[in-house]
């Protein structure tokens, strides 16, 4: 009966061992780097701010796992050193009113809640850290289905704040620099939405009226990577919520320099003040000047034009 039960704990030994080689190799094979392991499914940040989200969101995931082993290794050990023999009293010994073990897995998870209490709000501060005098300030006004991106005290010839809007035809671009502290103030023309760009690991809702219902409507990052970036809407905010994108285009300062004064002046050819993408196009700065979106593209949120062309199709 010994011999027999040596044989089933090898086997199930084995087991074990090959499930486990089963998903370090699946880890090998599927081309993930180190990087993208650790971050475990987080996009690669692009701000100081997402970096310190990532490091946060890595070690508690880790830290849980760990954690799991601990207990998957507990149960297996239980279930396999300690099943019932052949002559071995029905229940085993009870043991009840162990104070010293009763204090450790008491103390244990408190001690690692509190921690991990400490690194979040840690963070949290971090994130919602704000400076006096950031370098750049841009308001973004969210309606029912896009977006309007202003630059206060920068103003066209017609004596307006030089902005972008976005509409059915044109997917609207917030160009900000690179390596800069970059305010954002957050204000909603009509329903709650949501601005969110993946590679920023964040995202804080729109409030219509947000000095009326206490929320902070102002954060501050700085973009430390080259690219456009999608952005959109994450509050569900009515027929068109799904196609409410924007495009964040990251660039250098001088270009972005260039392209504030550009969009400040008369465009010769059109007798008006250039438009994001006129800029752009002008600056010439390659695929970081595209003038129009290449992370997403427009939708039609014309419902009369849709309903006519389903119509039609049928």
């Amino acid at each position: 009966m010994r011999k027999a039960w040596g044989v089933e704990r090898t086997r199930r030994t084995k087991r074990a061992g090959l499930v486990a080689l089963l998903g370090l190799t699946a880890v090998l094979v599927s081309g993930c780097s180190t990087a993208e392991v650790v971050r475990f499914g987080w996009p690669e940040g692009i701000t100081p701010q997402a970096e310190r989200m990532r490091e946060l969101w890595s070690w508690s995931v880790i830290t849980a796992l760990a954690v799991g082993v601990v207990v998957w290794g507990l149960i297996f050990w239980t279930t396999t050193f300690h099943r019932k023999k052949e002559g071995a009293p029905e229940f085993p010994r009870q043991t009840q009113y162990n104070l010293p073990l009763e204090i450790v897995y008491t103390i244990i998870p408190f001690l690692m809640v509190a921690v991990l209490f400490y690194f979040t709000v840690i963070t949290q501060n971090f994130v919602d850290k704000k400076i006096a005098n950031p370098d750049v300030e841009v308001n973004v006004t969210a309606f029912q289905w896009n977006w309007d991106f202003s630059y206060p005290g920068h103003t066209t010839p017609d004596g307006q704040d030089v902005s972008t809007i976005g509409s059915s035809t044109e997917i609207p671009l917030l160009v900000v620099p690179t390596n800069k502290t970059v305010q954002f103030t957050l204000s909603s023309q009509d329903v709650i939405h949501g601005f969110y760009i993946p590679e920023m690991l964040f995202k804080r809702d729109v409030f219509p009226r947000p000095e009326r219902n206490d929320t902070d409507n102002v954060f501050q990052v700085q973009v430390e990577k080259q690219g456009a970036f999608v952005g959109r809407c994450t509050e569900m905010c009515g027929q068109y919520h799904s196609m409410m994108n924007f495009e964040l285009r990251a660039v250098p300062d001088d270009v972005y320099q260039q392209y504030l004064s550009l969009r400040t002046t008369m465009n010769p050819a059109t007798a008006a003040p250039y438009t994001a993408a006129e800029a752009l196009t002008k600056i010439n700065c390659g695929d970081l000047c595209s003038p129009v979106a290449t992370t997403t593209h427009p939708f039609n949120t014309d419902t009369t034009a849709r309903s006519a062309s389903v119509a039609e199709g049928q």
